[in-house]
């Protein structure tokens, strides 16, 4: 208990990492919460020791939400974030896990789940348990299954304090959902980048008119806005030499009031210390930032490859090339330029069979496309400039 001690001790002084008051809940998160699907790997497996520092270095800064999930690190993370948190008294920090919605075919599966999820935890309940990825397909399936009311007496049971959902879909199954039940929070992806796509701003508004608390995962949208190129990180530089680029995406997705915790998948230390400085005596974004934040955006924007809009006009094509899924990963590499990210999405996000080399340079997609794009062409630039990019 000596750790906890110095966490009493530093919280007395206070620390400065930023808390929220969550009022509907009657509780308060620190506005940093530690995503534990991102640890440092070695071998294949979660590098233990490292792990373990970097989770108690978060704990002692004043970090009280810690975010895992039944499927995260191959179902190892439940185990080792239950295994560190064991170290620290239970009342001192909330713990978040996720039901696998896709695993539930009746009723019953859902306490036969949890209990699994709570063994490996080592834990005796859940502080905030979601629904995992919903979306309107999924949705209506739980509510067939009444996973909702499952949760429900799982609550007054004692193994589940607070019941809310994950979401990936668009607006209007968001609305469908978080109108459906009185749920105590949920969790969207938001970022300065992707503030129309699935909930987007608009979900956030309307979970903030209904007094739901919001949890933000993806703030930097997987590393993107982590690292960027060379002329837009210096618009972030000159305006705070001293911050990181990725500082700039969590403050600013921070800045939102019904944001009770901005949830980072941290890899590494560095990582973990930058965090803490960004939500230490946090800083709310002032205009000129947000301006600032909106021209970084549209400057991104504007580095794409070729205006491909993903309508899918083109589609079918006659040779199997997913040609919106191509142009997709094409744009993403020139937007930000992350060599890691675009060596995952060629070899995880789209199928061999349907790369740009399959063209047999028909044209018909051609004849079709709005845009006019020259997607023969651009196909043959595409895959020239990524092979050449992951050599």
């Amino acid at each position: 208990m000596v750790r906890y001690k110095q966490y009493l001790e530093r919280k007395k002084g206070d620390i400065g990492m930023e808390k929220r008051k969550i009022n509907k809940l009657g509780i308060e998160t620190s506005l940093l919460g530690f995503g534990c699907m991102r640890f440092p790997m070695k071998d294949g497996k979660i590098e233990e020791v490292e792990a373990t520092k970097m989770l108690e270095r978060a704990y002692e800064s004043g970090v009280n939400y810690f975010d895992t999930a039944y499927v995260y690190h191959g179902g190892e993370s439940e185990i080792f974030t239950g295994k560190v948190l064991e170290k620290f008294p239970r009342d001192s920090y909330y713990l978040a896990t996720k039901l696998p919605v896709w695993e539930v075919h009746k009723k019953e599966d859902v306490e036969r789940l949890l209990n699994e999820q709570l063994e490996k935890l080592q834990k005796d309940y859940i502080d905030f348990y979601l629904l995992h990825a919903l979306n309107g397909e999924r949705w209506d399936e739980m509510e067939r299954l009444e996973v909702f009311e499952a949760c429900e007496e799982l609550r007054a049971k004692g193994k589940i304090k607070y019941i809310g959902f994950s979401f990936h879909d668009d607006y209007p199954a968001f609305e469908k959902i978080i109108k459906a039940k009185d749920w105590d929070f949920c969790q969207i992806q938001l970022n300065y980048m992707d503030t129309e796509i699935q909930a987007g701003l608009k979900g956030y508004r309307l979970a903030e008119e209904m007094g739901i608390p919001l949890v933000i995962m993806e703030p930097i949208k997987g590393g993107n806005l982590a690292t960027l190129p060379e002329e837009i990180e210096s618009m972030f530089k000159k305006q705070r030499p001293d911050d990181s680029v990725a500082s700039w995406a969590l403050r600013w997705v921070a800045s939102f009031p019904n944001i009770m915790t901005v949830l980072s998948g941290m890899s590494n230390m560095e990582q973990t210390n930058d965090n803490i400085k960004t939500f230490t005596n946090f800083e709310t974004m002032n205009d000129e930032e947000k301006k600032l934040v909106k021209t970084v955006a549209e400057t991104i924007r504007s580095r794409v490859a070729n205006g491909c809009t993903g309508c899918g006009y083109c589609m079918p094509c006659p040779a199997g090339v997913d040609i919106p899924k191509n142009f997709h990963i094409w744009n993403q590499y020139h937007m930000y330029m992350n060599l890691g990210g675009l060596g995952w999405m060629w070899n995880n996000e789209i199928g061999e069979e349907q790369k740009a080399h399959h063209c047999v340079q028909c044209g018909a997609c051609e004849k079709v496309c709005p845009q006019k794009l020259k997607i023969r062409e651009n196909l043959k630039e595409m895959e020239a400039e990524i092979d050449a990019a992951l050599k």
